[in-house]
């Protein structure tokens, strides 16, 4: 009898230990259904395919090489007018497709934000998982770093990183990584406060589940939507900030980025030669970028508060 009531209590744990496969799939299910239901989250995703399409394909899509100084007719071509063929952009005072430079500006826009987006998002759950299963001192010591963090001006510090370290976008990966982290930590480990409580994780505890497996088998699909979320967040901040560094003159110049072109054009006094095709297509899509993942968080809300479905 003592050992069939034990079967029972125990039985909510052992199908939740042979379903944890089915608990992650049904998060990332989740995460690509509410797209499909949400036209905020659908218009985000539907922005990002495009670029990611683009950046892709940047070799086939540029006619030029985004750094080539180009000549027609034996002189510079400089300055020439958009709309003409092969130009459809025009070029930049230096002879340079403007188109071309957009098209590898995706490229180098996308894979300084994924890269961000991952160690953001990444090094804010390791931390939230942490810090809200343990507690203690643990969650003392995380969380009064993540006050610090939080406490650092974020371009003046990824300035001063830039000035010192040799200009490259990895930079902005290494500044986002240090700074930018606990925002993801705090709601992390809030929620893993609520789940670390529930009866599945002291039936873990009473079998003899190590801690390891209870945190990333039990407790760490309940908080993907949160690591996600803020993942595409931090998309639109990486490639935000990399154009504001590049603008003040601390990025990468032998890289070809939205910034930089921003900053060549305002060097160049484009604004007032009336060239507007040259800085409004690395701006517009400096917006779109940063809009998307807006949308995407948008969207996901109905993940983090189930409330607020209609």
């Amino acid at each position: 009898m003592a050992a069939a009531t034990e079967d029972l209590a125990l039985a909510p744990y052992i199908y939740r230990r042979k379903s944890v496969r089915k608990r992650v799939l049904s998060a990332l299910h989740s995460l690509v259904a509410v797209p499909m239901r949400d036209p905020f989250a659908l218009a985000g995703v539907a922005i990002y395919a495009v670029f990611v399409f683009v950046a892709i394909f940047a070799n086939q899509i540029a006619p030029y090489d985004p750094l080539e100084i180009l000549f027609a007719d034996g002189k510079l071509a400089a300055n020439i007018a958009p709309l003409t063929e092969p130009h459809i952009l025009g070029t930049t005072n230096l002879g340079r497709d403007i188109f071309s430079q957009l098209v590898f500006g995706t490229r180098s826009a996308l894979i300084i934000g994924l890269s961000a987006a991952f160690v953001v998002a990444t090094l804010g759950t390791l931390v939230g998982l942490l810090a809200g299963y343990f507690g203690g001192w643990v969650d003392v010591v995380t969380m009064r770093v993540a006050d610090i963090a939080l406490g650092i001006p974020f371009l003046p510090f990824v300035i001063v990183l830039a000035a010192f370290l040799d200009p490259s976008v990895w930079n902005i990966v290494l500044a986002m990584a240090i700074l930018l982290w606990p925002n993801t930590a705090r709601v992390v480990r809030s929620q893993v406060l609520t789940v670390r409580e529930r009866a599945f994780i002291d039936a873990a505890r009473v079998t003899g589940s190590s801690t390891s497996r209870i945190i990333f088998q039990h407790v760490a699909p309940n908080i993907l939507p949160l690591s996600f979320l803020y993942g595409s967040i931090a998309i639109g901040w990486a490639i935000l900030t990399e154009a504001s560094i590049s603008f003040l003159g601390f990025g990468d110049s032998n890289s070809v980025s939205w910034g930089v072109m921003l900053q060549d054009a305002f060097l160049s006094q484009a604004l007032s030669r009336g060239q507007y095709y040259w800085f409004l297509p690395p701006g517009f899509c400096i917006i779109l970028v940063v809009v998307a993942g807006f949308f995407i968080s948008r969207g996901y809300e109905e993940i983090l508060f189930p409330k607020l479905r209609d």
